[in-house]
């Protein structure tokens, strides 16, 4: 398997790390939407990031969807999804949570980045940052009375989210969201961070190597 994109962008990251976790093997290839977008056209004419190609060259897009499909190549063993309904309930709703903080980061960036600054429509932008910190709020509740695991063996598809997503916010974002006022939340992207599926795959202009 091939993956397409760059890791300063949180949905690639979280299938590279994803990925290793399940112990699937995969070659990635650091390419831009933007300063590549010719490149990436040739092999996925819809330029989105992450695509990964499969054995047969089937291009799949959208992070949650190539989980998916990964999960159900990946050694039972490995799985991370619970199977159980209460539980599959908390995961995803977490996931749901950490993916909705994730969007409202990146429309941020892109509008301060990308928008002209004279054209920026600070009611709307005002309205993204209220929606990533409801977000952030829920999770950081959650993980001050029910700690995600950090640990390669044991870490769950949101704890993959919560920690990629909070280090792009910081990374990003550090003026918008202060790590003071989620210390659980940052406390958990650190300990994440120093694992060695994290670190194979840091956010930035790198290539995984595995």
């Amino acid at each position: 398997m091939k993956l397409i994109g760059m890791l300063d962008s949180p949905y690639v990251r979280r299938v590279a790390v994803s990925l290793q976790l399940l112990g699937l093997k995969f070659e990635h290839q650091s390419l831009s939407v933007f300063s590549t977008f010719e490149q990436f056209r040739q092999i996925n004419p819809v330029v989105k990031a992450p695509t990964l190609l499969d054995e047969e060259g089937n291009a799949l897009m959208d992070s949650t969807l190539i989980l998916q499909y990964a999960e159900s190549i990946a050694r039972p063993s490995a799985r991370r999804t619970p199977s159980m309904p209460t539980e599959l309930m908390r995961s995803q709703r977490l996931l749901g949570l950490a993916l909705a903080a994730c969007d409202k980061a990146v429309q941020l960036v892109y509008e301060r980045q990308l928008r002209p600054a004279e054209k920026l429509h600070q009611p709307w932008a005002d309205r993204v940052i209220l929606q990533l910190r409801a977000a952030l709020d829920v999770l950081e509740t959650e993980q001050q009375q029910q700690p995600l695991e950090a640990t390669s063996a044991a870490m769950p598809p949101p704890g993959v989210m919560q920690a990629i997503t909070w280090h792009f916010i910081q990374q990003m974002l550090p003026d918008v969201v202060s790590a003071a006022d989620y210390p659980a939340l940052a406390a958990y992207s650190r300990e994440a961070e120093a694992l060695p599926e994290f670190r194979a795959a840091p956010h930035g202009d790198s290539t995984y190597q595995g």
